[in-house]
């Protein structure tokens, strides 16, 4: 993609990957997830996770799996008040940008 993708954009698209299960998700699901809008590694998802716990956005907790532990992810309240502030600035946002260049495209 040629477009740059900010820290914010970011934050709002892990918040909403995570939010899609109830009982949470781990991080390379997350980067899969992920990967369907934007071309991101799992070294770039990691910190945005750990910001986000840090955040109180996300909550974290262990389970086994195939013998070893695995990370989940879980949306809080407080990321699910972010994930909307994020929804309804970007559909703010996508429609000014879009405004731009439907006379273009038509």
């Amino acid at each position: 993609m040629v477009f740059n993708t900010g820290a914010a954009l970011l934050d709002a698209i892990v918040l909403a990957a995570v939010s899609r299960e109830a009982e949470g998700t781990y991080g390379y699901k997350i980067t899969l997830d992920v990967r369907e809008a934007l071309e991101v590694s799992e070294s770039t998802l990691y910190p945005v996770l750990r910001r986000l716990l840090k955040d109180g956005c996300l909550e974290s907790y262990d389970r086994e799996f195939g013998g070893r532990n695995r990370r989940y992810y879980k949306i809080t309240e407080a990321g699910r008040a972010q994930l909307n502030l994020y929804t309804s600035e970007w559909l703010i946002y996508s429609k000014k940008i879009t405004g731009f260049f439907t006379p273009l495209i038509e």
